[in-house]
Order: structure tokens, then C-alpha cells, then sequence
């Protein structure tokens, strides 16, 4: 049976992201997300909830977010849900915690557009790691160009008339 494990967020950074490195280089950033969610009561009262996750950032990205993103920034993660498990030294008992492994970060523009720049949004790609090599994809949400000889043969080509 296929399984799917895709983690959407949009929130804001409850404290600044740790950069550190692994002994082979590779750099690791650990950040902790708040995402707001307003809901009626049933009595009519307006409910605010609020959801706390930790987010993992590996590569380039931790790099990036330990260099550009602060305490309060919005930010925007798509990635992967993992359950990470060990022994506390201290009472011995196994301990689990959930976490969200980004893939893919948006910076997102400050509130209140203060003309620092913060109305601009950035993001980054991990590149796939294990991928095989392949032809590059159209940008989400856009259509794949069609060959060069495509409109050659177009049944429509009848001069300067565009069919639609």
C-alpha cells in the first residue's frame, strides 16, 4: 500500500534558529514554529489556538534560516513528519518526540510592509539527494513549455490570428 508523509506550515519562528554542523561538515539548524488557528465556539466566542512545532532544516537551508531568519519571522515549511526516540539518561525511560524534516522553505514578508525589504519572498530547495539525474520540472503551477516544433503543425496557424 503507498503511504504519503508531506507536512505543510506557515507560521512564525518562536525563537532564533540554532545553526550547528556535523562532524562531516554538513550544517543543521533546529527552529520552533507557531501557527495561529481562529475557531467559533459554540457559543459564538472566537477561539484562538496555538499549535507549537519543532522544525528540522539540514544543508543549505539551515544555513540560510540561521542567517536571515529571527525570532518572529514568518515562515513558510514543506517537509516530512519523524519520530525521534532515545533513552533520558536521567530517569531512563524511553522518550519520543514528533517533528516536522523540512524539504522546502519560504521566507515570508514581514507584517506591516515597513519598506525594509521584509515584502520580498524567498525560498530554497534542498536538492533532492538521492534522485536520479532528470529533466528539469516547470516551476509549480506553471505548464511545461511544448517543443519547439510544436506549433509548426498547429491547425491553427492560419497567420497573425490567435486561436482563443
Amino acid at each position: 500500500m503507498a503511504s504519503v508523509n508531506k507536512v505543510i506550515l506557515m507560521g512564525n519562528l518562536t525563537r532564533d534558529p540554532e545553526v550547528r554542523y556535523t562532524p562531516k561538515g554538513t550544517a543543521v539548524t533546529d527552529m520552533g514554529m507557531a501557527m495561529n488557528r481562529t475557531r467559533m465556539s459554540e457559543g459564538g466566542e472566537r477561539i484562538d489556538e496555538t499549535t507549537f512545532v519543532d522544525v528540522t532544516l539540514w544543508g543549505r537551508q539551515a544555513e540560510l534560516a540561521g542567517q536571515y531568519l529571527k525570532k518572529g519571522n514568518g515562515v513558510y515549511i514543506e517537509g516530512r513528519l519523524q519520530l525521534d526516540s532515545w533513552d533520558d539518561k536521567t530517569t531512563g525511560q524511553k522518550r519520543s518526540k514528533l517533528k516536522v524534516v523540512g524539504e522546502q522553505m519560504q521566507f515570508l514578508p514581514k507584517a506591516g510592509g515597513s519598506g525594509d525589504g521584509g515584502g520580498q519572498r524567498q525560498s530554497y530547495q534542498e536538492p533532492a539527494q538521492s534522485a536520479p539525474a532528470q529533466q528539469s520540472a516547470p516551476p509549480r503551477g506553471a505548464s511545461p513549455a511544448p517543443p519547439a516544433d510544436s506549433y509548426s503543425n498547429n491547425q491553427f496557424d492560419d497567420g497573425d490570428d490567435i486561436p482563443f
